[in-house]
């Protein structure tokens, strides 16, 4: 089917999206954070259930599920939306933001939650897709799986499915795709060939010290300084290991070292974030960091040897060539704004295990959830760094069109490109 036709086929079925935008306010005002995601994936089988044409399969790999539609002979085409939150305190100010607040499993620590990265979109422009590819069942054919994933902020949610058995009780996809919501302008949508995201391994570093009275430093080997040496150096690693050509980011986003100021700590905690776009500079770059905490413990004088945990680990999102180009024409001719070489995302994801896993190919695309007004403005004044909130960030609030309308349309339109092939 020729790109326009499948454009007239979307806009002349797509639902009313009334209740998607309520749906989408009640999922952002009620965050579950990874591993927790019972409430959400209810909602979402609730809603498959109410289409009566999707099986419904529950509880994979903790809280993910995925609902299956047999709509004759042809391609199975996997479509795949993440449902967890993050622990960020909201401060968008929207009358439907989050007061939420769970207890981490991860430890045991009560911590307030907001959907900060967008996944509230994806459940919900996932939902909206199911509804319209079930009216246009007439015009397509083909067997639909809709998978909705838990923790992908983990990097375990797909792995977990997986390993739970997820192939044994769903079809095996020809291709699987995803998409997500970024700080771009609503309305805009973008992929690329080839390496889509980065990858990502996170660790917990503890730094073991000799703990004492604040007033006598010289009978205590202090953590917090050692902790200190230890971020400031793993700043030369990207700066001083790793060409200009290539690229990777390293970051502490966690030092946590006492109680008190007049005790020193007999240990310091560090959480660890590791980005890399290729394969070597990955094993070199994580090499470079057990260095250097290695080192510096034993520049310190540390009584034990640093203890460094992986805590979670992200593989590189590779867009399939063929997959991807594939979509070009669709995507092009029925966006107004389509980037078909959109910049590689500096974040990662756990997506491509879906297919991977199963030796299937992937494609991955954007689209934008910023207000076109404030995008232009935040544009001319030179400031869409400053001005414009990034995912994670707790202030960041996709307006809801037309970002809900663009990831709608866009999972609708990959499936039916490869439903209507020849």
């Amino acid at each position: 089917m020729a790109p326009q036709s499948l454009s007239h086929l979307i806009d002349s079925n797509r639902p009313d999206l009334g209740p998607y935008e309520e749906l989408y306010k009640h999922l952002h005002s009620h965050p579950e954070l990874s591993l927790q995601e019972k409430e959400t994936a209810a909602t979402a089988a609730s809603y498959l259930r109410k289409l009566h044409v999707f099986d419904v399969h529950e509880h994979i790999g903790g809280h993910g599920l995925a609902g299956v539609f047999k709509n004759g002979g042809g391609k199975t085409v996997l479509l795949r939306a993440d449902m967890d939150g993050l622990p960020v305190e909201e401060k968008t100010g929207l009358p439907y933001a989050s007061t939420v607040t769970m207890r981490d499993i991860a430890d045991g620590i009560t911590k307030p939650v907001m959907h900060a990265c967008g996944h509230d979109v994806h459940v919900t422009c996932l939902l909206a897709a199911a509804e319209l590819l079930v009216k246009t069942q007439h015009a397509w054919h083909g067997t639909l799986i809709v998978l909705f994933q838990p923790a992908e902020e983990r990097g375990a949610g797909a792995r977990a499915m997986v390993e739970d058995g997820l192939y044994a009780k769903i079809p095996v996809p020809d291709v699987v795709l995803g998409q997500h919501v970024m700080p771009y302008r609503a309305g805009h949508t973008g992929t690329r060939v080839g390496l889509m995201a980065s990858a990502a391994d996170s660790f917990k570093v503890t730094l073991y010290g000799r703990g004492g009275h604040a007033s006598q430093p010289h009978r205590t080997v202090d953590p917090v300084v050692m902790a200190a040496q230890v971020v400031v150096r793993l700043q030369t690693v990207v700066s001083r290991e790793v060409g200009p050509d290539d690229a990777a980011v390293v970051t502490v986003g966690s030092v946590q070292a006492g109680q008190t100021e007049n005790v020193i700590a007999d240990r310091a905690e560090l959480k660890v974030n590791v980005r890399t776009i290729n394969a070597r500079t990955r094993e070199k770059v994580l090499a470079a960091v057990r260095r250097i905490v290695k080192a510096e413990c034993e520049a310190s004088g540390a009584p034990r040897e640093p203890l460094v945990e992986p805590t979670s680990m992200f593989p590189f999102t590779v867009n399939d060539r063929d997959v991807t180009e594939a979509l070009r024409s669709p995507f092009a001719e029925h966006f107004e704004s389509f980037d078909p070489n959109v910049d590689r995302l500096h974040g990662s994801e756990d997506f491509s295990i879906l297919g991977t896993s199963q030796g299937r190919p992937c494609s991955f695309w954007v689209f934008g959830g910023v207000d076109p007004d404030k995008w232009d403005e935040a544009e001319r004044a030179g400031r869409t760094q400053e001005d414009i909130p990034i995912n994670h960030s707790p202030f960041f609030a996709p307006v809801l069109q037309p970002t809900l309308r663009v990831g709608l349309d866009g999972l609708a339109l990959a499936a039916l490109t490869f439903f209507t092939r020849d």
